[in-house]
């Protein structure tokens, strides 16, 4: 973006903090506002961009009220404003309630809707940083991005990367929900295994009954299996097992939950949740869940497994954003490890 000639660049938050399990952003924001705003000047500065914008989730009501105290208060001491600490540099900074919609987290969606519109996704090319909001240059970035560059400028880049292990480095703040004694969240460097957070940290499940997966990543987050627990938290790790890190929100499940029914919930998430911009999300959705319902019932089970798979395949590789693209993780993990649940014998 620092390179986009334009009269007027822009840096956006997306605080549209939706998965579920995920509660860091929201806790950031209501116990240290000023992390964020601070990241959010420096990232101005350093791009060119003069005005900013925090696109702060619906059901936050807390974080909205903390966040716009926190303004008043930047603005009354000149943090922000038409002089930057007494500097030539010019920034503004507001907050924007959320629409309330899943889809409004894809950050074309965001800008779609902080422009006033149908929060819907756009197509890219040209992406944000060249034609963004308003047709500016817009750097566009979540909470946790945001809020970790103060540390990094106050401290160096050295000490940052000397959390976290291979090519994840620095720390992230992992949430633990679900059937688990003990929920809530830990910041820690990359690197734990998920066994430790859910037995360590997590205290086990809280029924008291073996754990039998957990899903991390969010509700497109792949199921992950009890002999998969020894992956780390590490982007490079879970990618290698087929599954994602995401916004380090981990949802935990007993040995009671039934994975077919799962799997069926990430296909009626994904048709209830689309902005129906695109055939494979908006319609393949649909027809998941039909297929799943068939598949439950079917006495030939590995015929509609085949259907599923194919219509899975499209919807991974012919939708427009992440939202279809995804939705095949929890339904194929499902189905991988957890085969009984759908009556398909393992192979």
């Amino acid at each position: 973006m620092l390179d986009t000639p334009a009269a007027q660049k822009y840096i956006v938050c997306n605080a549209d903090e939706g998965d579920s399990g995920t509660f860091a952003d929201r806790m950031l924001m209501e116990g240290d506002p000023f992390c964020l705003v601070e990241g959010m000047i420096i990232a101005g500065l350093a791009t060119g961009a003069t005005q900013g914008f925090i696109y702060c989730r619906a059901e936050y009501p807390d974080a909205w009220r903390t966040l716009n105290e926190a303004l008043a208060v930047a603005y009354r001491e000149g943090v922000l404003g038409a002089s930057v600490l007494g500097s030539k540099h010019r920034f503004d900074l507001e907050v924007r309630l959320g629409a309330g919609a899943y889809i409004c987290g894809e950050e074309t969606s965001l800008l779609e809707s902080l422009e006033g519109k149908r929060g819907q996704v756009r197509y890219k090319p040209p992406l944000p940083a060249i034609s963004g909001l308003f047709g500016r240059p817009t750097v566009i970035n979540n909470v946790i991005s945001l809020a970790s560059v103060p540390v990094i400028l106050e401290k160096g880049g050295a000490y940052y990367a000397n959390y976290g292990m291979g090519r994840s480095r620095g720390t992230l703040p992992l949430q633990l929900a679900g059937n688990l004694a003990r929920c809530g969240l830990v910041e820690l460097g990359f690197g734990p295994t998920l066994h430790e957070l859910l037995y360590d940290f997590g205290g086990g499940s809280a029924s008291g009954r073996p754990l039998k997966t957990a899903q991390v990543g969010g509700p497109l987050g792949a199921y992950l299996p009890v002999s998969d627990f020894d992956v780390p938290v590490d982007y490079e790790a879970f990618a290698a097992r087929g599954a994602m890190l995401g916004h380090g929100g981990i949802v935990a499940f007993d040995d009671t939950i039934d994975m077919a029914g799962m799997a069926r919930y990430a296909m009626e998430f994904c048709a209830l949740e689309s902005c129906g911009k695109c055939t494979p999300c908006r319609i393949g959705s649909t027809r998941g869940v039909e297929v799943i319902d068939r598949l439950r019932q079917s006495a030939t089970p590995e015929r509609e497994k085949a259907l599923l798979d194919d219509l899975c395949h499209t919807m991974q590789h012919g939708s427009l954003c992440a939202l279809g693209g995804l939705t095949y993780l929890p339904v194929q993990s499902a189905l991988k490890h957890f085969p009984g649940d759908f009556g398909i014998k393992s192979a």
